[in-house]
């Protein structure tokens, strides 16, 4: 199961670096610690254009990761695009990249994977890997985006509960 970061596991502050402005989105401990007892890997896939824009370096990325596996425990993968949206790369979601290597990293098919996301570019990321995607919408997910969503949830413990499970694999 992949989770996007920001506005998703935990409360979107733009560009953070700050691991003390870290703050859980809820019930994003109940719902990581459901699939882990799943026995399902979990990973994040994130965009992190901050450093391609000058605004966090590689270095205020990885505490943020730091703080955010003390406050959920350790993610299987962690998979990052540093790059800004003019770069033309694979990996920026909405572009499959993110999610292609973190099934890699995780021996998983992407067609096994399920991503979960608060907007748009999450799902389209999901859709383009060949991944199913779950939006759980917040305060910044716009109308359409919601309207467009094949699944959503209220919140992150309702989307993992409301997928089908096989002990030892992705949902």
């Amino acid at each position: 199961m992949l989770f996007d970061r920001d506005g998703t596991l935990i409360h979107d502050v733009p560009y953070n670096g700050d691991p003390a402005r870290v703050r859980l989105m809820p019930h994003a401990r109940a719902a990581v610690d459901a699939v882990r007892e799943w026995g399902v890997p979990v990973g994040v896939v994130t965009n992190q254009s901050g450093v391609a824009r000058g605004l966090l370096t590689p270095g205020a990325v990885e505490a943020v990761r730091r703080r955010v596996e003390e406050l959920l425990g350790p993610f299987d993968i962690w998979a990052v695009c540093p790059h800004g949206p003019a770069d033309g790369c694979g990996c920026r979601k909405p572009a499959p990249g993110l999610i292609h290597a973190a099934c890699a990293a995780l021996g998983t098919a992407p067609h096994r994977a399920v991503v979960l996301g608060d907007i748009g570019a999450d799902l389209a990321a999901a859709r383009a890997a060949g991944a199913q995607g779950v939006l759980v919408p917040n305060e910044v997910t716009r109308p359409e985006e919601i309207a467009d969503a094949a699944r959503t949830a209220p919140d992150l413990l309702t989307a993992v509960r409301g997928l089908p499970t096989r002990a030892g694999g992705a949902p």
